[in-house]
C-alpha cells in the first residue's frame, strides 16, 4: 500500500542511459549517491546549536559522469519536478572568482558545491543527476544533491577526505548559492548516515553518536501531506510572547531529543513515541510551524494500535510526518490515514540507510 520508489541501482541505470543519450553513447566513468533524510526528533534545533536525531533514507540522489578536458561543465537533471531548463552549461572560473547563482534553481546547488569544494580548482566534467527524494517534501532533496555532487567531485579530484568538512562545505553551498541559511543536520547525516542507525548530532560540537535502530519488528512510516504552505503571514515580528514561545520550544526540544536517544538505546519505543508527540505539539503550539494537514496526519496515525508516536518533520507548513510503529501495523495505519485525511498522501516505509557512497560501475 505504500508508494514504491526506485532502488539505487535502478536510478543509476536510468542516469547512465540518459548520460549515453545526451553525450552520444559515451559511458560515464563515475557513479555516486547520497541519501535524503528524515528527522525522528529535534526540529528547528540544528541552527540553534542543539541536538537532532535524523536517519539517512533509502531515497537518494545519484550522480553519474566523467571528467573532461578544460574547465567546461555540463550537468543534466532527470528530476521531473526540477525547473527548466534541465541542462546547464558553464565554465569553472580559473581565477577562483564566484560562480554566480541564477536560473534554473536546481543548478545553484551544483554551482555552490563547486564553489566550496575543498580541493580547487574543480576540473571540467559532464554529469547526469537522478533522484528519488521528493522535492519540497521536507526530506532534504537539496542536501542529498549537494552531498552527491561533492562525492562525485571527490572521485575526479580527491580532497583530504574529512567528512565533517565535506558536510560543512555542502552547507555553505546552500547558504551562498541557494540562499537558504540552513543548519548542519541535513548535510551531516547525508554524509555520515549509517545503515541500521539513527544519528544523534550535537550541532554545537559537531559530534555524532550512532544510535541503533535495526529492530526488525519496527518500521518508520513517512507520510507526505503533498501540501506546501508559504512561510509568509506567520506572526514572527512581535518580540514579546512570541519570542518566549519560540525559545521555550527550542530549549525543551533539545532536552526531548537527548531523552529520545536514550529511550531508543533501551528499546523503550512507547517512551520514544510519547516524546515524538510532545515534539509535534510543541512545534504546533509554541513554534507555530505546523498546519492543519500535518496535525490531521498525526492525529490519524495515533489512533491506530501498534503506532508508538508520530510528528511533523522538516521545516513545517506542509511536507511530511514521521511515524514510529510496529511493522505489522503498517497496512492498517496507511488505510486509516487514507480514510481520515482530507488530502492525497504519499507513503514511504523506511529503515535507516547508509550515507553517501561511490557506486561500482559495471
Amino acid at each position: 500500500m505504500a508508494s514504491s520508489f526506485p532502488s539505487v541501482s535502478e536510478l543509476e541505470a536510468d542516469a547512465r542511459r540518459l548520460f549515453g543519450q545526451v553525450f552520444g553513447g559515451e559511458a560515464p566513468q563515475v557513479a555516486v549517491c547520497a541519501p535524503g533524510r528524515v528527522n525522528l526528533i529535534g526540529e528547528h534545533t540544528d541552527y540553534n546549536q542543539g541536538f537532532v536525531l535524523p536517519m539517512a533514507l533509502p531515497l537518494v540522489s545519484v550522480v553519474v559522469g566523467s571528467q573532461t578536458p578544460g574547465q567546461d561543465v555540463t550537468v543534466v537533471t532527470a528530476t521531473e519536478d526540477a525547473d527548466e531548463p534541465r541542462r546547464v552549461d558553464f565554465s569553472v572560473p580559473s581565477d577562483g572568482s564566484m560562480l554566480c547563482p541564477g536560473l534554473p534553481g536546481w543548478a545553484n546547488y551544483v554551482k555552490g558545491v563547486i564553489q566550496h569544494y575543498k580541493a580547487p580548482p574543480v576540473p571540467g566534467f559532464r554529469a547526469v543527476i537522478a533522484s528519488s527524494v521528493p522535492l519540497g517534501g521536507g526530506l532534504s532533496s537539496s542536501a542529498s544533491l549537494e552531498v552527491a555532487l561533492y562525492t562525485f567531485l571527490q572521485q575526479l579530484k580527491p580532497d583530504d577526505g574529512d567528512k565533517v568538512s565535506k558536510a560543512l562545505a555542502c552547507q555553505q553551498a546552500e547558504h551562498t548559492h541557494a540562499g537558504v541559511p540552513c543548519g548542519i543536520m541535513d548535510q551531516f547525516v547525508s554524509v555520515l548516515g549509517r545503515e541500521g542507525h539513527a544519528l544523534l548530532i550535537d550541532c554545537r560540537s559537531l559530534e555524532a553518536t550512532a544510535i541503533p535502530l535495526a529492530d526488525p519488528s519496527l518500521v518508520i512510516l513517512i507520510t507526505n501531506s503533498n501540501v506546501k504552505h508559504s512561510l509568509t503571514g506567520k506572526a514572527k515580528h512581535r518580540l514579546d510572547d512570541v519570542t518566549y514561545r519560540r525559545a521555550r520550544h527550542v530549549i525543551e526540544e533539545i532536552e526531548r531529543t537527548a531523552q529520545a536517544a536514550e529511550t531508543l538505546k533501551r528499546g523503550a519505543y512507547k517512551e520514544f513515541g510519547k516524546l515524538m508527540v510532545e515534539s509535534h505539539n510543541s512545534l504546533r503550539d509554541l513554534y507555530e510551524v505546523s498546519c492543519s494537514e500535518l496535525d490531521e496526519l498525526v492525529s490519524a496515525a495515533m489512533e491506530v494500535e501498534g503506532v508508538f508516536g508520530s510528528r511533523m518533520t522538516g521545516g513545517g507548513f506542509g511536507g511530511c510526518t514521521v511515524t514510529l510503529m510496529q511493522a505489522d501495523a503498517v497496512d492498517r495505519t496507511i488505510l486509516h490515514i487514507k480514510e481520515r485525511y482530507s488530502g492525497t498522501p504519499t507513503f514511504y516505509v523506511t529503515t535507516p540507510s547508509e550515507g553517501a557512497r561511490v557506486l561500482g560501475l559495471s
